[in-house]
């Protein structure tokens, strides 16, 4: 199992990467969220990966950071979902985006992700409610910080409020808020809604 790479970034042609590990080419399978969180060609890499090995094909995926990869793996064990649907959802969806999705229960959000019809995405509500897809707190390798509105979530469900609230107060959040300042107008607008 080949869990991380850390390399030089040899080439980008979207949505494949060649990573150069020790004078071996990989070439990678990456979600445009973390394509483009990449450096430069030629700049050190760092990568979480997941290898599928098939019957025809041995297939490698890289993500920016742990959650978009633990998401990647609760994706493709839902019923017809394989991985390169999995990379068209978080190319089209961030990991709180998703989760979002799946606590509101919201088709249209997941119909809008290239390639996602209206059964695939009703399917993959139902297989995934009550799953909060990759809550590990894993900092992101690519930038060293963690998303700011998953502390928002996890202090709102500390609070007491459900997931679908906390995921509600989170939508609109500006993404460069102070955490105490993003808790505080998630409790304002949590209020309002009473």
């Amino acid at each position: 199992m080949i869990g991380r790479l850390n390399g030089i970034l040899a080439a980008k042609q979207p949505p494949q990467i060649v990573v150069d590990v020790g004078g071996v080419g990989y070439e990678v399978d990456v979600p445009m969220s973390t394509f483009y969180a990449l450096p430069a060609t030629g700049e050190r890499v760092q990568l979480m990966t997941h290898y599928v090995v098939r019957e025809d094909a041995h297939l490698l995926f890289g993500f920016a950071t742990h959650d978009e990869r633990a998401a990647f793996r609760q994706l493709v064990k839902v019923t017809g979902i394989g991985p390169k649907v999995a990379l068209a959802v978080l190319s089209g969806l961030s990991v709180l985006e998703l989760n979002q999705a799946i606590v509101m229960q919201d088709v249209k959000r997941l119909t809008r992700v290239p390639g996602i019809g209206t059964k695939t995405a009703e399917r993959l509500l139902l297989e995934l409610k009550g799953k909060a897809v990759a809550t590990s707190g894993v900092p992101g390798a690519a930038s060293g910080i963690a998303n700011p509105a998953d502390d928002v979530v996890n202090a709102l469900l500390a609070l007491g409020y459900s997931e679908k609230e906390a995921a509600a107060a989170c939508k609109d959040l500006a993404a460069d808020l102070p955490l105490n300042d993003a808790i505080r107008a998630a409790l304002k607008l949590l209020s309002k809604a009473k």
